[in-house]
């Protein structure tokens, strides 16, 4: 959720890049979120793109941001967000949607 905060949209293969996890892991949990009503997507030939909903109540949507806020100086995070730059055209190769 962090990352979908401070991104906007990410690709599925994008998440598996940055985590480190197989796609059937990382899908699963997207799908756990998208039925708990957080993130929405889309699908773009075979690539499917998470956000989180912008019609989330104000309180859940002030978590999200304090948990953001939060995690802005943790080395963790910091590398996940790194990750992120690295990847910042989509390159095909990494798309595993």
């Amino acid at each position: 959720m962090v990352l979908l905060a401070r991104r906007g949209e990410l690709c599925v293969c994008e998440l598996t890049h940055i985590l480190a996890l197989p796609q059937p892991k990382v899908s699963h949990h997207l799908a756990a979120l998208r039925k708990a009503g957080l993130v929405d997507h889309r699908k773009e030939g075979l690539w499917i793109y998470y956000r989180i909903r912008e019609d989330l109540p104000p309180w859940v949507a002030d978590v999200i941001s304090a948990a953001t806020q939060g995690t802005g100086n943790d080395p963790l995070f910091a590398a996940d967000t790194a990750s992120l730059g690295e990847i910042a055209n989509r390159p095909e190769d990494l798309c595993c949607a």
